[in-house]
């Protein structure tokens, strides 16, 4: 039998890899300065040719901004970049169990953030539907409500899932942005489940949010069979 040969990766690549998912996953977020190269040298135990190595290879990829003199710093998302990366590789089936996973959680979100916002929730919120636009706007809605609920093992199983969130969120507003209707739905069922959670209506708000989980769902499907 045939031995295949393992190939080895570069030190510089696995911190690029390491780097990359903490920024997807938000870890370091939108113009925050990434570490410098002496303290990234010094948490990964490598030496200063490898960490600028990786941060030119994310620099690359439209993910960090180098500035000089100063550092790097994490660069807005490009859509058109980030298709390039690991995290934008989701098939049909793991959409599909994405959703599931959403409705089971999701929905009590929904419920959990009626009873307990308050009213810089409620700020928040709407601010983040009156100013935000796509698949930003329905990201950080939902992060925001996983935020108000206080459930510490929600919250985190919500930052897990955040990457395939992402993609997919990216994918659908990419699908609907010429489709005046369907945008117009998505944001009206935001608005639905932003009033049921304003007005404290815990059982409204779940139900919106299945609704509009289950909408989302149907129309992702109609782009797997174009």
């Amino acid at each position: 039998m045939a031995i295949e040969k393992i190939e080895t990766k570069k030190v510089s690549h696995i911190i690029e890899e390491k780097l990359e998912e903490m920024i997807l996953e938000g870890q370091y977020r939108i113009g925050e300065k990434l570490p410098s190269v002496r303290m990234l040298c010094e948490s990964f135990g490598v030496g200063r040719s490898a960490i600028r190595d990786a941060i030119t290879a994310l620099k690359g990829k439209g993910l960090v901004e180098v500035k000089q003199g100063e550092g790097s710093y994490v660069k807005a998302f490009d859509v058109h970049t980030l298709l390039g990366s690991k995290y934008w590789n989701l098939y049909e089936k793991d959409i599909r169990e994405l959703f599931q996973a959403r409705k089971i959680v999701e929905v009590g979100l929904a419920e959990l953030a009626a009873n307990h916002r308050s009213e810089k929730d409620v700020e928040d919120l709407h601010y983040i539907l009156t100013t935000k636009k796509g698949w930003e706007s329905d990201f950080l809605f939902h992060q925001k409500l996983a935020c108000i609920g206080g459930n510490t093992v929600l919250l985190q199983f919500i930052d897990l899932i955040s990457a395939p969130l992402k993609q997919t969120l990216v994918k659908f507003h990419q699908y609907i942005q010429n489709n005046k209707e369907k945008v117009s739905i998505i944001e009206a069922q935001h608005m639905s489940i932003f009033q049921a959670i304003k007005e404290r209506k815990s059982k409204k708000a779940s139900e919106e949010m299945l609704m509009h989980l289950s909408t989302v769902e149907e129309m992702l499907q109609e782009t797997s069979s174009m």
